[in-house]
C-alpha cells in the first residue's frame, strides 16, 4: 500500500504555500522537468521505482534525518547503526533483495545516516575474487547480516601504493593454513570503515610468502571478533582510530594481527590460489586484485560524490533565488541573489558540472560491466585501460566537486556556515573523496603512466584503446573558430580538450626520452616529470568528461527541449574550462588573445542564458526535502522560516542553567550594585 502511494509522490509536484520568489522560477519553464529527471535516472521506470522506494522511507519516522545536526559523534554511530539493522529488516519486509535497484535507492537516500558501508565492498570483494564455494559460503551470511566484514587493506604507512603493504601472509604446509601477520607499527590495518567497532570478519589484503617466496598481494577473510560476545580473536587488536574531519556515523578502525591463522580456503582464490602442497596457480592478469577498488571508485562517484554536488547546487540556487541582497538599479527593491553575474558565475559552472560528471560516470560504468563480463571468460585486456579512466575520473571527479561544493557554501552567505544549511556536512563527505580510494596524485600519476605507454603504441602505429584513439589523429593546427557563436559548436571546444590533451602527453614524453637519453634512469626521470605527468593525465580526463557529455546531446532529438538546455549545460562546462585554464590553450598558438577573448564573452552570454533554467535544472536532480536536510534548499523556499525553527530545537536552548550559576552568576553580581 506504501509504494502504490509513493508512484505519484514527487518532490516537483505543485505544492501550496511556496516562496513566492521561487515559485515563479518555475512557471513557464523551457523544458519538460521530469523529463530530465527520466534521464538522469536511465528512464521513466526507474524514476517511478526511486520515487517509490524513496516515498516509503520518508514516511518511516525511524528514517528520520531531523537530529542529525544535533548529535554527537557517538550518537550519530548508534543511530547509524540502528538504521541499517532496521533497514535490512525493512527491505525484507518490502521483498527488496540484495544487490537489487531498490537496495541502491535506499543506500542512496540514506547515505548519510547508514553503517555497514565497508560491508557493502566486503561483498564485492568475495563476489569479484572469490571463488564459487566462497561466494556460496560467504555471501548469503553477509547478505543477511549474519556476519559484517570490512575491507581491510589501507595501512598506517601505506594507503595508495599497494605494492609496499607490509602485512604478511605465510601458508604453513603443515596445517594447510596462512599465517597473518602486521609486522611493524606502519603495518597496521588503518582507516577501513564498520572495523573500529562493528565487523565480525575482514578481507584482509597481504602479501603472500610461499617458501620465503614473495607473491604480492592477496585477499583473505579472517574473522576478527567473536559473533558470541564480540570479543577480537586470539591475537587480533583493533579499536576505533577517533575523530576525523566528517564521518561521524562511520567507525573507521585500526587492526592489528599477530600470528593469527585462517584455513587455506579462506585466500579468495577465483584468480590465484595456492595449492595444498605449497605450489602457487594464477590465472589472468595481476591487475586483478584492483578489480575490486575501481567498482568502489564507480560507485562511490554515482552514489555519494556526485549527488554531494548536486545537493548543494539545489540549496544554493534555491536559496540564491530566494535570498535578497542590494538593489541592482537605484531605486527598486533588493534583487534576487542570483540575478547578479557574479552568483551566476559561481553557481552555474557548478551546475554544469554535475550534469557532466553524471553523464561520464554512465559511460565509466558501461566499460566496467564490459570488463566484468570478460574477467569472468578469463579475458583481462580491458583491465589496463579501465584502470587508467577510473583512476582519471574519480580524480577530476571528486576536485571538482569538493571545490564545487564549497563553492556552493560560500556563494550561500553567512547561512551556508551553518550546519543547518546542509552545506557544511556535504563539503565534510565530499572532501575525503580526494584521498579515500586511491589518493588523487597517486592516481593521476597511474593514468599518465597509461597514456605514457599508450603514446608509445601511436609512436609505432600500434593499435591504441579506445579512450586514447585520438593520439592518431590529432591535428596540429590552430582553431579555425573566429565569431563567438563558433564557440559553441561541440567539434570546436572538443577538438580543443583534445589537442590540449595530447600537447601535454606529447610533450612529457619527450621530456622523459631527453632525460633518459641524457643519462637519467627511468625511475630519477619518471620523478623529474611527476608534475607534468600529472597535469597531462587531468588534461585528459578534461577532455574524456567533454567529449562524453557532447555524445549525451547527440542521444536526444535535435533541436528539443531538452537537447537544447543540456546542450546549454555542455557549453558552459566547456567554456568554463576553457576561460579558466586559458592559458593551457594558448599553447602552441591553438587559441589566439582574440580567440581566448571571444570564449570569455560567449561564456559569460551562457550565464544569462542559464539563469531562466536554473531552477528547474536543480528540480530535476529530484531530491526530496528530507534527502535535501537543507532549512535553505527546500522545495517551497521558506529558507528563513526553517532556519528559525530548526535553531529552536537544538539541545542548547532546551540545557540547564549550570554553567550560568557556575560561571556567569559570580561575574554578574559585581554589577548589580553598580546598575
Amino acid at each position: 500500500m506504501e509504494a502504490k502511494k509513493a508512484n505519484i509522490f514527487s518532490p516537483n509536484s505543485p505544492r501550496q504555500n511556496v516562496n513566492p520568489d521561487l515559485d515563479i522560477e518555475r512557471k513557464n519553464i523551457s523544458f519538460s522537468t521530469e523529463h530530465l529527471t527520466n534521464i538522469l535516472d536511465g528512464g521513466s521506470s526507474n524514476t517511478k521505482l526511486r520515487r517509490e522506494v524513496e516515498a516509503v522511507l520518508e514516511a518511516d519516522p525511524a528514517f528520520s534525518p531531523e537530529n542529525r545536526y544535533f548529535q554527537s559523534q557517538n550518537e550519530r554511530y548508534e543511530t547509524a547503526i540502528r538504521k541499517s539493522v532496521y533497514l535490512s529488516q525493512k527491505m525484507a519486509k518490502m521483498g527488496w533483495i540484495a544487490d537489487s535497484p531498490e537496495q541502491y535507492y535506499c543506500f542512496k537516500f540514506l547515505a548519510e545516516d547508514l553503517a555497514f558501508n565497508l560491508h557493502i565492498v566486503f561483498i564485492k570483494s568475495i563476489l569479484a575474487l572469490g571463488t564459487d564455494e566462497q561466494i556460496n559460503k560467504w555471501i548469503p551470511l553477509a547478505n543477511k547480516n549474519f556476519i559484517i566484514g570490512t575491507y581491510a587493506q589501507t595501512e598506517l604507512g601505506h594507503g595508495s601504493n599497494l605494492r609496499g603493504l607490509e602485512s604478511t601472509a605465510t601458508f604453513d604446509v603443515a596445517t594447510q593454513e596462512f599465517i597473518l601477520n602486521t609486522p611493524s607499527v606502519s603495518s597496521m590495518k588503518w582507516w577501513p570503515g564498520d572495523l573500529g567497532r562493528t565487523a565480525t570478519h575482514a578481507v584482509f589484503f597481504a602479501q603472500l610468502y610461499l617458501k620465503g617466496h614473495c607473491y604480492g598481494m592477496h585477499p583473505f577473510i579472517v574473522q576478527i571478533r567473536s559473533l558470541r560476545d564480540h570479543s577480537p580473536g586470539q591475537g587480533i587488536t583493533l579499536g576505533d582510530i577517533g575523530p576525523k574531519m566528517g564521518f561521524e556515523n562511520i567507525d573507521n578502525g585500526f587492526l592489528i594481527l599477530k600470528n593469527v591463522r585462517v584455513p587455506r580456503e579462506n585466500m579468495l582464490a577465483k584468480f590465484s590460489q595456492v595449492l595444498p602442497d605449497g605450489q602457487y596457480k594464477k590465472q589472468g592478469s595481476d591487475k586483478i586484485n584492483y578489480l575490486t577498488m575501481i567498482v568502489v571508485r564507480v560507485n562511490m562517484l554515482q552514489g555519494t560524490v556526485i549527488p554531494c554536488l548536486m545537493k548543494a547546487c539545489t540549496i544554493a540556487i534555491r536559496y540564491s533565488v530566494v535570498r535578497r541582497q542590494s538593489e541592482l538599479k537605484p531605486g527598486e527593491p533588493e534583487a534576487k541573489v542570483l540575478d547578479y553575474q557574479t552568483q551566476q558565475q559561481k553557481l552555474f559552472p557548478q551546475l554544469a558540472t554535475a550534469y557532466a560528471f553524471h553523464f561520464v560516470c554512465n559511460y565509466l560504468l558501461g566499460i566496467f560491466k564490459r570488463c566484468y563480463i570478460q574477467t569472468n571468460e578469463g579475458k583481462f585486456d580491458l583491465l589496463p585501460e579501465l584502470h587508467a579512466l577510473a583512476a582519471g575520473i574519480k580524480v577530476i571527479t571528486t576536485n571538482y566537486c569538493s571545490e564545487g561544493v564549497e563553492v556552493c557554501r560560500k556563494a550561500c552567505g553567512g547561512h551556508g556556515y551553518s550546519l543547518l544549511s546542509g552545506l557544511p556536512s556535504l563539503y565534510m563527505k565530499v572532501i575525503p573523496s580526494c584521498t579515500y580510494e586511491g589518493e588523487n596524485t597517486v592516481l593521476l600519476l597511474q593514468t599518465a603512466r597509461f597514456l605514457i605507454k599508450c603514446y608509445g603504441m601511436a609512436q609505432m602505429s600500434q593499435p591504441l584503446p579506445s579512450s586514447v584513439a585520438y593520439f592518431s589523429s590529432v591535428n596540429f593546427g590552430r582553431c579555425q573558430a573566429q565569431e563567438k557563436k563558433d564557440f559553441l559548436n561541440p567539434d570546436i571546444y572538443t577538438d580543443a580538450y583534445k589537442h590540449r590533451a595530447f600537447r601535454g602527453v606529447r610533450n612529457v614524453a619527450n621530456k622523459l626520452r631527453q632525460l633518459v637519453e641524457e643519462g637519467k634512469g627511468q625511475h630519477e626521470a619518471w620523478n623529474q616529470c611527476t608534475v607534468q605527468l600529472a597535469k597531462a593525465a587531468m588534461a585528459h580526463s578534461h577532455y574524456i568528461v567533454v567529449q562524453k557529455f557532447t555524445e549525451e546531446l547527440g542521444k536526444h532529438a535535435k533541436g528539443s527541449a531538452i537537447q537544447r538546455v543540456l546542450k546549454n549545460l555542455c557549453d558552459l562546462f566547456a567554456l568554463h574550462g576553457i576561460f579558466s585554464n586559458a592559458g593551457d590553450f594558448m599553447q602552441d598558438a591553438y587559441f589566439s588573445t582574440e580567440q581566448i577573448d571571444r570564449v570569455t564573452e560567449t561564456y559569460l552570454d551562457l550565464l544569462a542564458v542559464i539563469r531562466r533554467d536554473a531552477v528547474p535544472l536543480v528540480d530535476a536532480f529530484d531530491f526530496s526535502d528530507a534527502c535535501l536536510n537543507s532549512a535553505l534548499g527546500s522545495y517551497d523556499g521558506h529558507a528563513y522560516q526553517r532556519l528559525y525553527e530548526w535553531a529552536k530545537k537544538s539541545p542548547t536552548n532546551q540545557q540547564d542553567d549550570r554553567v550560568f550559576k557556575t560561571y556567569l552568576k559570580p561575574l554578574f553580581q559585581n554589577a548589580l550594585s553598580k546598575l
